[in-house]
């Protein structure tokens, strides 16, 4: 089996196409699941066979980066689970869950909050934007925040001023 690409972000959500080698190959009416092993978290994701020799998957979202053990299991009615193959899988922070930190720990912080004026000059081409949008908002789905956190900061007025009363300049 290999897998491909053989990383994705802490926050998953990407297609992950396994190949199956010659001797993976089973019966057509056989089950595949992807089971991911890392130190204190295990997800097990189902698979979607797109020719007899590929399968696809989503990338579960996970919770740290680390290397985890992917197993390729396969089940067929009547008979007891059983492990294909097994491979090596990377969990890694990405530019999307950096800036996803960023937001979260900034949040009512307005000079640091300032420096996205500068992305907005020097970031990625607008076909990009969607993408990268989409990315950090999958990421800040992730990040585990405090319960009392919320996006305009730990401070509920700002410099006295009780942030639900309309301002005037």
């Amino acid at each position: 089996m290999k897998l491909n690409p053989q990383q994705a972000p802490l926050y998953g959500d990407c297609v992950v196409t396994v190949l199956l080698a010659e001797e993976d190959k089973v019966e057509e009416d056989v089950v595949f699941y992807l089971v991911f092993s890392g130190s204190t978290l295990h997800h097990c994701t189902s698979t979607r066979k797109v020719s007899s020799d590929t399968l696809e998957t989503i990338a579960p979202g996970h919770d740290c980066c680390e290397t985890v053990k992917v197993l390729l299991c396969a089940s067929k009615e009547g008979l007891p689970v059983f492990v294909v193959a097994e491979e090596d899988f990377q969990f890694i922070q990405d530019e999307a869950y950096d800036a996803a930190q960023f937001l979260a720990t900034s949040a009512g912080n307005q000079q640091a909050l300032n420096f996205t004026r500068f992305l907005d000059r020097s970031g990625p081409p607008s076909t990009d934007v969607n993408s990268l949008d989409e990315k950090v908002s999958l990421a800040f789905r992730h990040l585990k925040l405090p319960a009392e956190w919320n996006v305009l900061g730990t401070d509920a007025t700002s410099h006295g001023k009780d942030l639900n009363e309309p301002q005037f300049g």
